[in-house]
This record gives structure tokens, C-alpha cells and sequence, in this order.
């Protein structure tokens, strides 16, 4: 069932509220630098700022705005310590005695995940696409292409950055195939989670306002 646009913004607003109390929490003073904060929260911010200055003329679904808050906080986590040394990561690597902090895998998972659902809800109602499988392979398609890019702009840093702040942006690791696995991730985070989940993603769509494009 369709709400009003007056009842659709409450949770964006109550998200957007709290996803601006951790950025100015995490941001004073963050382990990791404020460049480095900057440089891997600053795409998130991007987004949730066009997000907002298109909600009037085009209001995205509920599940995309709660996707949107969760990818923004894996990436001040990962900003706030850089993703080679977060705690959890390094608690998860102590723990299971892995050769590496993986912390940066969950954030390009994330990178398949949440973008792929605001991929596949653009294409469902701004273009003739369907429900199905050319649905599915374009959004995948799209993700992959971002996670490409993602790569790209990793390198870009590096080479224009500061030494210490292009290296711990990249966080390798060490690892002479990590840009292979973050795109490898991407793409499996989006090819699993659109048939997992576009079920509940098209109910959240179905309660868009009356006024918003379906």
C-alpha cells in the first residue's frame, strides 16, 4: 500500500539524522587521519546528498535508504581506522589466524550489496526493464563496472596522495591481487543479494508515494 510523501520521509529523515551524528562524532578526531576519513567516506556522502536533493521529484523505496545508512557506516569504520587496521578486523584475523585484516573484503561485498539495489530500482522504474533475468545482468553488470572504477580511483589516489595516506588507502596489504578480489567480491555481494532480496526490495518499492514514479 502507497503511503504520502509526508509519511515516506520519516525514516530517511530519522537515517539521515543519525548517519550526520556519526559523521561528525568520527570525524573530530578519527585514528586514521581526516584525509583518510575524507577519502573513503566522501563517496557515500556524495550519494546521500543526491539522494536528498532528489527525494522530492523522486523518492527512492525505504529498503534503499536503509541500505545506503548501513554501507555509509561500514565506510567511516573502515575510514575512521583505514580497513587495514580496524579492530574487528584484527580481532577476526587473531581469532581465526587468517594472514590479514579482511575488514576491506566486507566493504567491497558492501560495494556489490547496497549499490546494487539502487541500480536495479532506477532501471525498474526509468526504463522498460522487467523483472528477471536482463534485470538482473545489467544491475550486476552496472555494479561490476563501479567496482572497476572504485579500482581506478584507488590507483588515481595513490599516485597523486600523500605516500602514507595513498598506501593506506589502497590497503593491500601485501596482496599483489587485491584489486582482482574487491571487484571478484563486488560482483558476488551483487549477484547473490539481487535474487536473495529483490523479493522484499519490490514490496518496499510497492509503498513508495502515489506521486513517485513506479
Amino acid at each position: 500500500m502507497a503511503r504520502s510523501l509526508r509519511e515516506h520521509v520519516r525514516l530517511p529523515a530519522i537515517l539521515l539524522g543519525l548517519a550526520a551524528l556519526v559523521c561528525v562524532v568520527t570525524v573530530w578526531a578519527p585514528a586514521a587521519g581526516r584525509t583518510s576519513w575524507l577519502l573513503e567516506v566522501g563517496p557515500g556522502l556524495l550519494g546521500i546528498i543526491v539522494l536528498v536533493a532528489t527525494f522530492r521529484r523522486f523518492p527512492m523505496s525505504h529498503w534503499v535508504y536503509a541500505g545506503t545508512f548501513i554501507h555509509l557506516l561500514i565506510l567511516i569504520y573502515g575510514g575512521y581506522y583505514t580497513y587495514a587496521a580496524t579492530p574487528l578486523g584484527n580481532w577476526a584475523r587473531d581469532t581465526f589466524h587468517l594472514a590479514r585484516n579482511h575488514y576491506d573484503r566486507v566493504g567491497h561485498v558492501a560495494l556489490g550489496v547496497f549499490p546494487a539495489f539502487v541500480t536495479r530500482e532506477l532501471l525498474l522504474r526509468l526504463t522498460p526493464l522487467r523483472r528477471g533475468g536482463w534485470l538482473l545482468f545489467i544491475s550486476v553488470s552496472i555494479v561490476l563496472a563501479v567496482a572497476a572504477f572504485w579500482e581506478l580511483l584507488e590507483w588515481w589516489v595513490a599516485l597523486l596522495a600523500a605516500p602514507g595516506v595513498g598506501t593506506a588507502f589502497l590497503g593491500t596489504q601485501g596482496d599483489p591481487w587485491d584489486a582482482q578480489w574487491d571487484m571478484f567480491l563486488a560482483l558476488v555481494g551483487a549477484s547473490v543479494a539481487l535474487p536473495a532480496l529483490g523479493g522484499l526490495h519490490d514490496r518496499s518499492i510497492e509503498k513508495l508515494p502515489e506521486c513517485a514514479p513506479h
